[in-house]
Order: C-alpha cells, then structure tokens, then sequence
C-alpha cells in the first residue's frame, strides 16, 4: 500500500514480470502486515516491514524485518554474484551452494549482523513480540473502525474528499477486493476546508488524536502534510510528490470510535471557521 496515495501494488502482475526477467521481487508490506495481506502467497520473493508500526502496535521500539520467502532461484537469475560466488570475508563461501534458497537470509545474517551490527536489542525485540501476539486483534478493530469513520467523515461538510483502497472510486478497489479481503489497513486520507490554514487548524484543535508523521499506533494518529512534513514545497510541487494542501492523512486507531469521532468533529469546526477567515 503506497504512502499517502493508499495506492495497491498489482503484486501478481509484477511478479511475473520480475521472474521473467530474472529478478526478485521484493515487497514493502508495512501498512498491511501479515494479518491483512502475505504477499509471498501471490508471487513476492522477499517481504520487508516496519515492525516499529502495527506489528509493534505502540511506538514503543523501533525495529525491521525481513522475510524471505525462500523460493527464488539465485544461480538461475545469473544477475546476484556476491551469492553465487565466492565471498572472501567468510573464507570464500558460496551462499547458494551452501543454502540453497535462504541464500540470502544467511547472507544478511552474516553480513549486516556481523560487519554492521544491524541486530535489534533485546528489550526492543521483547516489545515487538509482546506487540505481535495482539496483531490479529488490533487489526480488525483497526480496519472496524477505519470503515466506520470514512463512512461519517464522507457525510461532513467540511470534507471536500475522501480516499481509502475500499473505497469503490478507489483506482486500487478491485486489487483491494482480491489482496487484501479482510480490509485494506487502517490509513486513510481526506481534503478539509481552508486548504493549508483549514488542514492545520484541524490538527491544531484535536485532543485525542496525536500529531504525528509515525503510523500504526493503537492510537490514533493524524498528520497534515501541507503544514509539516511538506510545507515547504510549492503546490505544484505537492501534487507531484501525491499531497494537497488540503489532505490529512489518518492513521486510525483502536480507540472507541465515538471519541475519535467527536474529536474530529471539533477539528472540523475550527477547520470551518479558518477557512471563513481566509
């Protein structure tokens, strides 16, 4: 899922691509998780994630993951000799001859592990797996309640749009329907009167819902680029980079959702009154 676009990646089609061409394919399934979407059973080779959002669950820990999937074929693609061929710092081993498939999982194991030091701590990995055991639970309250709140934000004035991959007018819908059956994440994006001066007045008056650029928190988490992480470039240069002056994009909680409703509700009055004074 593209971020903030929500645009779905045709996993399949790609795949097919890549393999013809001796490539693998690598996906970033970050705002899906393992709970919502595997992209390895429809054609990926390698999966990576965030683990520091949703599968973490409460931005406690910072930490990554890759998954491979085991099944790409590395002497055969004839593109990737640091695995094919002897690899000097470990006293000239071959990773395919020696692994086989998990090829590179061992490379990245011997390699970032031991000349990087890329190895999460163990009170950061204690956090993760203790947020992973919940994984399944929150996801469905997360996906419950981001259907619930695009459907009443699409009934507020003060909503000139709305975009969530469920969403039928969604480019990526029938993808959604196929990758992602039991809903599509939990971020979803709208456009607020006022523009620029309406999105941060918005932000500027909620209470529950936190100002952040992270995602996939049990709380709920709301950003509005034209007035922080892109408020320095022109428009033209927004809408080339996906933005409007007028998007928030939403990372939905697990709050109940007449909270996140009615504190919404009060950002929506003071995106109102700045756009009456603009």
């Amino acid at each position: 899922i593209g971020n903030p676009g929500l645009e779905i990646a045709n996993i399949p089609g790609i795949s097919e691509i890549a393999h013809e061409n001796g490539i693998p394919l690598v996906v970033d399934a970050t705002f899906a998780t393992p709970s919502l979407c595997r992209p390895i059973d429809h054609g990926a080779d390698i999966v990576v994630h965030s683990v520091t959002k949703w599968m973490g669950g409460h931005g406690v820990a910072i930490g990554g993951a890759v998954v491979d999937g085991g099944r790409f074929d590395w002497e055969q693609s004839g593109r990737f000799p640091e695995l094919t061929e002897p690899y000097a710092p470990f006293h000239g081993i071959k990773f395919w001859e020696e692994f086989g498939p998990s090829a590179l999982a061992m490379k990245m194991r011997a390699e970032s592990m031991r000349d990087v030091g890329a190895a999460m701590s163990p009170h950061n990995a204690f956090l993760i797996l203790q947020g992973i055991e919940t994984l399944s639970l929150r996801m469905k309250q997360h996906v419950a309640n981001a259907r619930v709140l695009l459907e009443w934000l699409q009934q507020q004035k003060a909503v000139t749009w709305t975009n969530y991959p469920d969403m039928e007018s969604n480019p990526s819908h029938a993808l959604a329907e196929t990758l992602f059956p039991d809903g599509a994440g939990s971020i979803l994006c709208f456009g607020v009167v006022g523009g620029r001066a309406g999105g941060a007045a918005f932000i500027d008056s909620l209470q529950l819902a936190s100002n952040l650029a992270n995602v996939g928190d049990s709380r709920t988490l709301v950003l509005h680029p034209g007035s922080t992480t892109h408020s320095r470039l022109t428009v033209e240069d927004m809408k080339a980079a996906g933005i409007s002056e007028d998007m928030v994009r939403v990372s939905v909680g697990i709050e109940d959702i007449a909270d996140i409703k009615a504190d919404f509700a009060k950002g929506f009055k003071a995106a109102e009154r700045a756009a009456g004074e603009s």
